[in-house]
């Protein structure tokens, strides 16, 4: 390789940075185009076809699921706003015209997960179901959508963690930097760690729910589920250490708290299922919790 090839390579490299381009893809006169509505947008179109595929693949109906669907977005986009709002109402208070500004960022995947249970137990309840049997389908889709929906913080230069110096360094620009803060240019790309965390996790969903389908007696139903609560909450809670932008209740960081409470009950729900044998309490009892009692 001769010496202008090495110079241009090197010129390259030492041009790129790790940052964001901005929150906006495209301004058509009065409508605005967001890379965070964007992705949502497209988390819920791919999560809602795995959703259906994967019921196909256990004999349910996955109409089912795109009914189901419609019942989460509608509670669960609400709901994860509502819950950062309450946590940051100090801010929103003197701006309440922000409060619906959801386009700027600003959700929270603990709401959105709590608007989309209360969703799925009236839809199960109503529709005389097992709200386990819909959740274990619907997990895989959700932690893939999670995955997705992370780089939304990245277009909005957001959900960064402390200084840093390593070569995968975000740079955060300075309207964004907390004041603390101000001199430092790049932070941990926490979104990034916790996007790549969730498709680890996803392909461990995957990988149970495929296993199964060829081995019995099949996992009982509310395992996959389970599974998530623990995989998914562990990661979030060392990755939220490093955020500088946690929700907070006085000293505690708030996801820190309910991935802990999520942990316990994960393992205590898997403990029931395996250890005790019972079944998990359930808005229609499935009888035995088993995928191959269900699916007939």
């Amino acid at each position: 390789m001769d010496k202008s090839m090495l110079q241009a390579i090197s010129h390259l490299t030492l041009g790129f940075q790790f940052a964001s381009p901005g929150p906006i893809i495209v301004e058509l006169g009065p409508v605005t185009i967001r890379w965070y509505g964007l992705l949502i947008a497209s988390a819920v179109l791919i999560g809602v076809s795995l959703s259906q595929y994967l019921a196909k693949s256990r004999n349910v109906n996955p109409d089912l699921l795109g009914d189901l669907a419609i019942w989460l977005v509608i509670s669960a986009i609400p709901g994860a706003r509502l819950y950062y709002v309450l946590f940051q109402w100090k801010q929103y208070a003197q701006r309440p015209d922000q409060i619906i500004a959801i386009w700027n960022g600003g959700i929270a995947i603990h709401g959105a997960i709590l608007g989309g249970i209360l969703a799925a137990i009236i839809f199960a309840r109503l529709n005389k179901l097992s709200v386990w049997l819909l959740v274990d389908l619907v997990v895989p889709s959700l932690i893939l959508g999670q995955a997705i929906g992370r780089w939304g913080n990245f277009f909005n230069s957001e959900a960064f963690g402390a200084p840093t110096d390593l070569p995968w360094k975000l740079y955060i620009p300075l309207g964004q930097r907390p004041l603390s803060f101000k001199n430092f240019d790049y932070f941990h790309p926490t979104f990034l760690y916790e996007s790549v965390w969730n498709l680890l996790v996803f392909g461990l969903l995957m990988t149970l729910f495929f296993r199964d389908l060829r081995r019995k007696p099949h996992l009982k139903v509310g395992t996959m589920a389970l599974v998530y609560m623990v995989a998914y909450s562990t990661g979030r809670f060392w990755i939220e250490a490093l955020r500088m932008d946690s929700l907070m209740l006085g000293p505690l960081r708030i996801a820190q708290v309910v991935s802990l409470v999520a942990i316990a009950l994960g393992v205590a729900g898997l403990g029931w299922l395996y250890w005790i044998g019972r079944s998990l309490p359930d808005v229609v009892p499935v009888d035995n919790q088993q995928w191959d009692t269900v699916s007939k």
